[in-house]
């Protein structure tokens, strides 16, 4: 089973994900073999080319740019290499698709930080531009009452001053960004929907050089370390828990299944999914958990993560998990 990671140096891939995925392939008697794009769409095509020349029978793909590795995915499928889009879906009507349901992602974002802040100015900071999630994450917020793109709130309550895709998720450019929309709106920004936990830390830092950190609500998404540390903190409002070891062994064991019968609906507990260029796959997407600091021993009580590092610099007590 060959593993395409688009980059293996973000926290989870190889804390969470990897484990839990070579586990999965070795418990049903296949062998783990990955590689590296180190975000560039044009290694990752190679390195799909790779692992099915090193013998793989099933290809897992991270997609570094979802819309460039098409032909990699449709010459895989051609030449009966099944393949399965991990956690970014790929506009290809005959992979198999897992991952969370990013639409809920989103909802479960928007939802906690307007339990804070329901109206004001807000400011928000999406994934990459071809990063399907992206869109996925940001149709959550509309869902709860965010204005779209481009969109006014019937209710004039919550006004957009601010948003933007960034590059690869990178955590500086988010800062960068959001130092950006602060000076552009004299500081006057009431909430932040930033898509994932690297992103909300660049976020947090900006807001924190302006003495805003822990005033202003920040979304984010995945149960970064980090980002739960600044959960319990109080600088970030919520970090939405996709549990990465459960993806990683339904993905593993899907693949198992895919040497059998390399039709993806064959797999057990797949669900057709529309995607939106109009494409039906087959999919699994798993439920995530929004974790604010009400309920922090979510976290803890599954082994994600440690009281040490959940509560460094947090005064006992004052927030679930913390004692």
């Amino acid at each position: 089973m060959g593993v395409s990671w688009n980059n293996y140096q973000e926290e989870r891939w190889a804390k969470w994900d990897e484990p839990a995925l070579k586990a999965a392939i070795e418990a049903g008697g296949g062998t783990y073999i990955s590689n590296d794009a180190a975000s560039s769409e044009e290694r990752q095509a190679t390195n799909v080319e790779n692992l099915i020349t090193q013998g793989a029978k099933v290809v897992v793909i991270l997609a570094q740019n979802t819309q460039s590795i098409i032909p990699s995915v449709d010459a895989a499928i051609a030449g009966g290499v099944p393949v399965i889009a991990y956690d970014r879906l790929i506009e290809s009507p005959d992979v198999l698709y897992t991952s969370f349901d990013n639409t809920v992602v989103g909802e479960m974002e928007a939802q906690a930080v307007l339990d804070v802040v329901s109206e004001g100015n807000f400011v928000i900071i999406k994934g990459n531009g071809s990063d399907a999630n992206s869109d996925f994450l940001r149709q959550g917020y509309v869902n709860k009452g965010i204005p779209p793109v481009d969109g006014t709130d019937p209710a004039g309550k919550i006004v957009i001053v601010g948003e933007t895709y960034t590059d690869n998720w990178t955590p500086d450019l988010a800062q960068t960004e959001m130092e950006q929309f602060l000076t552009a709106n004299n500081n006057d920004v009431q909430a932040v929907l930033s898509e994932n936990d690297g992103m909300a830390g660049g976020v947090v830092a900006a807001l924190d050089a302006q003495g805003l950190a822990g005033e202003v609500p920040v979304s984010g998404q995945d149960g970064d370390q980090a980002a739960l540390n600044r959960v319990a903190l109080g600088t970030q409002t919520v970090s939405v828990w996709k549990d990465s070891r459960l993806l990683g062994q339904a993905t593993g064991e899907a693949a198992i299944q895919l040497c059998t019968s390399p039709n993806p609906s064959d797999v057990a507990g797949t669900a057709e999914f529309e995607t939106p260029g109009g494409n039906t796959v087959s999919s699994i997407l798993l439920d995530p958990l929004p974790v604010t600091n009400q309920n922090l021993h979510e976290v803890l009580d599954a082994g994600w993560i440690d009281e040490a590092t959940l509560c460094q610099g947090v005064p006992a007590g004052t927030v679930d998990g913390c004692p």
